[in-house]
């Protein structure tokens, strides 16, 4: 029996909206228990000509997963790990299993999935893919690409295709960018086909992580240590992340976070075998060289620390978030930054947004994030629509700002709707046509996913 669509409209209202801030109600919801019932909604929403928007968790930052236009396709349903390879450390998977299930998973083989996005315990694994997800831990072991063997993709052809990394060391055949289609999924936040299926590899989980908090006075000192962490050689960070003052107010506001000191703060881990603490007399050391408040330092020494930790760290997003929210009848919102420059250079871009902030009459936004990429976020509350307008003009004058140092519009969140008006800004006419060229392909009538990163 093939599953029908729902217009119902209490049913389109639960799928209308994201944590971008926007409502789209779709005009009708579909939500498919397996493969073969997705590729026949595919295939017959194709035929009729209605627009598909799929949808994972939807804590999609830029509206990514939310339409007004034909039928919002939920892959929630479909969230069974289909294999788990041990010994070839691999994990075959659904894409509506959230990515926190997964990593809890396969640690209880030993094994660990790298990407760390920052809501795994609400963000899908099919999302994860749609954006190129990354987290903290992107530092050291790169986003979601990187550990994406193989995917099987519903098309907007009718076909089913399966695709795996090339595992060649030389290959001529043909311009470079059409040797690997896998990556021509990973990241096009479902402009180009329906992810139904994917295989990641894995990594053994590390023997011991040992997490720090260090305090700084200022936000000067606390960029140094984390540029200088970086170039250091003998400490090894897996994650540098960085909060300042407003950013550690609502940590403070959490239990435990009265522990995280000082008026600049940096969340760094490092893995190690078994019981050495060698490296924390070389983070110490860091630490003091970088003007650090070293007695009141940190350290988390055991995976529940560094899962509150880690909480503390996500307080701040997710309470930016619930600000925002309240102001959404208002015509206000959250707007969340997603820029990044190379990392030299971060310090002198923190100094210049907050001006640009200022100039527009702005309140200083919070500031946190991975530093260690030189990714920072800036999360602005917006109460109003005209304070909104605003926001948007500060955020692209700084991104004309972040271009000009070499940096890009969207490190991690996508492009989705939000952003697209941006992407001018960084790609030349030359690359977009290419874009263009590559969804008109897999794409012709332009049905997946309208709306998102590209006209």
């Amino acid at each position: 029996m093939s599953i029908v669509p729902t217009t119902d409209q209490s049913v389109r209202e639960a799928y209308s909206r994201d944590a971008s801030g926007l409502e789209l109600v779709p005009e009708m919801v579909a939500r498919p228990e397996s493969a073969a019932e997705a590729v026949a909604l595919i295939a017959e929403a194709i035929s009729a000509g209605t627009p598909i928007t799929t949808a994972g968790g939807q804590t999609s930052l830029t509206g990514a997963s939310i339409t007004d236009r034909g039928m919002l396709l939920s892959l929630r349903a479909m969230s069974k790990m289909v294999d788990l390879d041990v010994s070839a450390r691999t994990v075959r998977v659904e894409p509506g299993g959230f990515v926190g299930d997964m990593k809890r998973a396969v640690a209880e083989h030993g094994l660990l999935f790298p990407p760390d996005v920052t809501s795994e315990n609400e963000a899908t694994i099919g999302g994860a893919i749609a954006c190129n997800a990354s987290g903290a831990r992107s530092l050291r072991y790169g986003p979601t690409r990187r550990w994406v063997r193989s995917l099987t993709v519903a098309l907007a052809t009718g076909e089913v295709v399966e695709l795996q990394r090339p595992r060649l060391e030389k290959n001529t055949a043909g311009y470079g960018p059409i040797h690997d289609p896998v990556d021509w999924f990973i990241g096009s936040e479902g402009t180009l086909g329906v992810v139904l299926e994917a295989v990641f590899d894995l990594l053994p989980l590390p023997e011991q992580v040992t997490g720090l908090g260090v305090p700084f006075a200022t936000e000067a000192d606390a960029l140094r240590f984390v540029r200088e962490a970086r170039r250091h050689g003998v400490v090894h960070p897996r994650c540098l992340e960085y909060l300042d003052q407003f950013a550690l107010d609502i940590v403070r506001q959490q239990e435990g976070g009265e522990a995280w000191r000082g008026s600049a703060f940096v969340y760094t881990e490092q893995e190690h075998q078994g019981d050495d603490d060698a490296h924390l007399d070389a983070w110490l050391e860091l630490a003091e060289a970088s003007n650090a408040s070293v007695d009141d330092i940190v350290v988390f020494d055991s995976d529940a620390a560094i899962r509150g930790a880690r909480d503390l760290r996500h307080a701040v997003p997710a309470t930016t978030n619930e600000r925002g929210s309240r102001f959404i009848a208002h015509g206000g919102r959250r707007v969340a930054t997603d820029w990044a420059v190379p990392l030299d250079l971060l310090p002198q871009a923190l100094i210049s947004a907050r001006e640009i902030a200022a100039k527009h009459d702005l309140p200083m936004p919070v500031t946190f994030g991975h530093a260690g990429n030189g990714h920072p976020h800036q999360d602005f509350v917006a109460t109003d629509a005209p304070m909104l307008a605003r926001v948007e003009a500060a955020v692209e004058e700084t991104l004309h700002l972040v271009l000009g140092m070499g940096g890009t519009v969207a490190a991690e969140h996508g492009i989705g709707k939000l952003k697209k008006k941006w992407l001018p800004l960084q790609l030349s006419p030359m690359q977009l046509a290419a874009m263009s060229a590559l969804k008109h392909t897999l794409d012709p009538a332009g049905l997946l996913a309208p709306g998102n990163v590209i006209s």
